[in-house]
């Protein structure tokens, strides 16, 4: 079963890359896609700057709702194949299937993509992020490839029925935090473009929804997932203190952790704050994901702490 694990990863890898040209050539091609009408119903108004208008939109070519069905059969063909991975990762490994870094990759890139077929079915004009989200996942799946470890039992520090909470809720978080990475993102390149910078790199943005539509939509997925992160942070300090006998002990993965919410909470109290411009709270999003990141990698693979214990 682990060897159908592994040979999983690769379909679901290949999958994603099919989504990804299918996103790219919805976005790069599209006449009439809900990508393309919502771009084709900006006006530029008296003071310069992109507004939206109802008007009503072009019909939808063939060729165009054939890329639709592509781009959306094959992001949750490739959304169920990963979850394939995981499942027979855990059959295999007889436990819970985020024992280790390259598990925790799967996991979280998982709900990633979950969290955006969530966005997707819901807000069908934000399609656009799809490039850019699926670009992510296969990047921290390639990354994962790399860091791959046999399937086997848990080390006796990890055995505990703390692993399935705290790992699970710190888990879900990075994936829907992923998808408001990605979104503060596009949000910053569109506010750009409106706001008439229209050399690279802001003209990707050109056929992308209206920036304000765009920025609501990275708010609503921060206030989701931020107090799941809290709550995984708070199980990991009572999984520490029956573990180690402190709740807090400043490890490197502790300080990160501490690090990571301290930004997303600035980001929410930043967007909270009518006086900061939308473009400075964005930063704090990208900035939080950023110490996401390094607290996956770089302190699992640099520093040595109570943590190093999970392996790679």
């Amino acid at each position: 079963m682990a060897e159908v694990s592994d040979q999983l990863l690769v379909v679901t890898i290949m999958t994603y890359l099919a989504a990804l040209v299918a996103y790219a050539a919805e976005y790069a091609f599209g006449s009439a896609t809900r990508v393309s009408r919502v771009a084709n119903r900006e006006l530029v108004g008296p003071d310069g700057l992109a507004v939206v208008v109802d008007d009503e939109p072009a019909p939808v070519s063939p060729r165009d709702r054939y890329i639709g069905y592509a781009v959306l059969g094959l992001s949750v063909a490739a959304t169920l194949a990963h979850a394939a991975t995981l499942i027979t990762r855990a059959v295999a490994a007889g436990r819970v299937p985020w024992g280790n870094m390259y598990e925790f990759l799967l996991a979280l890139t998982l709900v990633g993509s979950v969290a955006w077929l969530v966005v997707l079915f819901a807000r069908p004009a934000v399609r656009a992020l799809g490039l850019l989200v699926t670009t992510v996942v296969i990047v921290l799946l390639g990354t994962s490839g790399m860091l791959h470890t046999d399937a086997g039992p848990l080390v006796p520090a990890l055995n505990s029925y703390w692993l399935a909470i705290h790992v699970s809720a710190v888990a879900t978080a990075g994936g829907v935090l992923l998808v408001g990475f990605v979104s503060a993102v596009l949000y910053l390149l569109r506010d750009g473009y409106e706001n008439g910078r229209t050399g690279f790199p802001f003209a990707l943005a050109a056929k992308a929804p209206a920036a304000a539509t765009i920025e609501r939509l990275t708010f609503r997925v921060h206030a989701f997932a931020f107090p799941i992160l809290t709550v995984g942070i708070m199980c990991g300090a009572i999984w520490a203190e029956a573990a180690w006998g402190r709740y807090w002990g400043w490890d490197p993965k502790e300080v990160w952790s501490f690090i990571t919410w301290v930004i997303y909470a600035g980001y929410l109290h930043a967007r909270a704050t009518p006086s900061i411009k939308r473009r400075t709270a964005s930063w704090l999003a990208i900035a939080g994901w950023a110490a996401v990141v390094f607290n996956t990698y770089g302190v699992n693979l640099v520093f040595s702490g109570l943590h190093s214990y999970a392996g790679v």
